[in-house]
């Protein structure tokens, strides 16, 4: 067992302690720190990515209704806690802008067609790059979708248990990293990872005991809703990694 010096930092729906998840506002806060990527969800909705989590309203948004049930329009006349409109996918990517690395998760059905062309289209225009995106999703189908539409961007395998064979799903669909959940992390599904190549990115980490948990497995970063969480545990790694060697210097010169 070891702990990385370094663990990759994705803001969970931006920063949701500060503002409501998933929105711009959130995302903006969540850039404030020194964070190495942003997560989003989005859906299908009428034909446009929107920005949500739930596939329901209720819980942001007053009404019952299923989210694909709404046409677009009408739902961005929503306003969310805080008095946001449910962003698009647009306007995320042009808020992240090449600042840090973004994970998009697809999470309704027929996400892929339309996440590859908003990526093509803002790379095009933007000169970004592709190197800078994650398309993720627990639907291995739409990630198996965008590695022919789209295979320049990277792909993540979210897996919410421990498969009989491990990590072995990632190899037909190329994946860039392993997206794992917390409650069922562990040592052997991240060692399979890196023996394929793979990073291996945790699932929602927001506890300092459950951090050191998770590194000491190996993991390669964390998702968390807590991203000062994450900045003061690189900053005790870099310090713990200085000092040893400052100590190494010191015995050398020390050395006849």
């Amino acid at each position: 067992m070891y702990t990385t010096d370094h663990m990759f930092c994705f803001a969970h729906r931006g920063y949701p302690k500060r503002a409501t998840e998933n929105t711009l506002q959130a995302i903006t806060h969540a850039l404030e720190f020194d964070i190495d990527g942003v997560e989003i969800d989005v859906w299908n909705v009428g034909g446009e990515l929107i920005v949500k989590h739930d596939r329901r309203l209720g819980r942001l948004l007053a009404g019952q209704e299923l989210l694909t049930e709404i046409a677009p329009a009408a739902l961005r006349k929503m306003l969310l806690p805080g008095g946001e409109q449910v962003p698009t996918l647009r306007e995320v990517l042009e808020l992240v802008g090449n600042n840090v690395q973004l994970n998009i998760e697809l999470k309704g059905p027929n996400c892929a067609a339309l996440a590859a062309q908003e990526i093509e289209a803002y790379v095009r225009d933007h000169g970004a790059s592709y190197e800078q995106y994650i398309l993720s999703s627990f639907d291995h189908r739409q990630i198996y979708e965008c590695l022919h539409l789209i295979p320049q961007v990277r792909r993540g395998v979210l897996i919410d248990g421990v498969p009989l064979d491990l990590a072995a799903c990632a190899e037909p669909l190329q994946a860039y990293s392993l997206h794992l959940s917390l409650d069922f992390v562990c040592p052997e599904i991240i060692e399979d990872g890196h023996r394929r190549g793979l990073k291996s990115y945790v699932f929602t980490v927001n506890h300092p005991h459950d951090l050191h948990l998770v590194a000491a497995m190996g993991a390669d970063g964390v998702f968390t809703d807590e991203p000062q969480l994450l900045m003061d545990y690189n900053s005790e790694k870099a310090a713990e990694v200085l000092a040893q060697q400052l100590q190494q210097q010191d015995s050398d010169v020390r050395q006849p």
